[in-house]
């Protein structure tokens, strides 16, 4: 895939289906040029932990967005950034389309609370490889407890798949939710996705201009 394929802005409400890693507007440009604060710590996260890099990913599970970047953008990603060493990727819940986004991002980290860091990925690829081609927005109730519970039993054991129902039906994934809802409202995100690279959101339009600030990040160092 040519690494000169253009990133499109998001949008809040609904979430245009392209090839996009968004940003807000070019008046955020000012605000980034110091770093925000990100809390990384219970974030789950894919790569080495000694990375130089955090790349954040704010997302909802419920965005076509968010999937073609997951589909199309992620696995070059992942191939050249965080498989290679220079950075971590890290995922963050900001649900706002519906009662479905905030049911399965909960559910999400409820996996990761209770099974861990490899299968929370394993059931986030998932849930993204489930998202139907004609999503409708208003739609709800589309990925309900047995939604998910189904899903889950894919990727784990059944005495698994039933801890994680026991810690859902107890909100073990609330705080973590809140946690994330938090940061993205203090941080002024509000469509999906919108990426950070090392609390510095990203106002590219390329992918070199992503490279290029990864590089320009590990330069600069902490």
């Amino acid at each position: 895939m040519s690494k000169k394929i253009f990133w499109f802005v998001g949008v809040i409400a609904i979430c245009i289906i392209g090839i996009i890693v968004l940003t807000n507007s070019t008046e955020k440009s000012a605000e980034n040029e110091n770093s925000a604060e990100i809390d990384y710590k219970g974030q789950p996260f894919l790569g080495e932990a000694s990375a130089p890099v955090e790349i954040v990913e704010f997302g909802d599970y419920k965005c076509p967005s968010c999937k073609d970047f997951n589909d199309r953008l992620f696995p070059i990603i992942n191939k050249d950034l965080v498989e290679t060493g220079k950075a971590k990727f890290y995922f963050v819940n900001y649900s706002f389309i519906n009662v479905d986004s905030n049911r399965s991002a909960q559910f999400a980290e409820t996996v990761y609370k209770e099974l861990g860091n490899e299968k929370f990925w394993a059931f986030h690829e998932l849930m993204f490889s489930k998202q139907p081609a004609d999503l409708k927005y208003e739609k709800v109730d589309l990925y309900t407890e047995d939604f998910l519970e189904e899903a889950l039993a894919e990727i784990a054991t059944e005495k698994e798949t039933q801890k994680v129902m026991k810690a859902f039906g107890e909100n073990a994934g609330q705080e973590a939710w809140d946690k994330d809802m938090q940061m993205a409202k203090n941080l002024g995100v509000h469509s999906t996705p919108t990426i950070y690279i090392d609390g510095k959101q990203f106002t590219g339009t390329t992918y070199d201009d992503f490279v290029k600030m990864v590089e320009e990040a590990t330069a600069n160092g902490k």
